[in-house]
């Protein structure tokens, strides 16, 4: 069985990710999407949010499971003997640091681990958690760019900020 991880602070979740995972279930008989509980960022939402936002996502998809790490991606890939790694790229600029990243992850994991590039479907090319949440603060129109369920998490968060 062919597994393989992609992980991601998915701070909030959008459509762009939920097309590079349901792309990589195609591929792999298992996908495990895991949110990365980074104590230096601060995220809109908890990773017990951002874990329950992608399991109601996938939640029609399979061969798909949420879960959470913290500390290094390939110490995670290690516990979980999967040695695979799901990555999305958008333009140059997120290429050449993932570029560096997978080559950093081969080297520590002593050549076991292969990162595998998706190029965003370019529907989604210019979409970011980031703008998402940008466009929600204001109140802005998000059914183009999130699940209507993450859209109202998104103002409801905003609303009490």
């Amino acid at each position: 069985m062919k597994s393989a991880i992609y992980p991601g602070t998915f701070d909030p979740m959008t459509y762009g990710h939920l097309d590079i995972i349901k792309r990589a279930a195609n591929i792999f008989d298992n996908v495990v999407v895991s949110v990365l509980d980074n104590k230096e960022k601060t995220p809109l939402f908890s990773v017990s949010e951002r874990v329950n936002i992608l399991k109601e996502a996938t939640k029609d998809i399979p061969n798909v499971s949420v879960e959470s790490f913290s500390g290094l991606l390939i110490d995670y890939c290690k516990e979980r003997g999967i040695y695979v790694i799901v990555r999305g790229l958008r333009a140059v600029t997120d290429f050449e640091y993932e570029l560096q990243m997978s080559q950093m992850n081969r080297k520590l994991s002593d050549h076991k681990v292969d990162t595998v590039f998706f190029n965003t479907t370019l529907k989604y090319s210019y979409l970011s958690s980031s703008s998402v949440k940008q466009i929600a603060q204001f109140h802005g129109d998000l059914k183009a760019f999130v699940p209507d369920f993450v859209a109202d998490l998104l103002y409801e968060r905003y609303k009490n900020k």
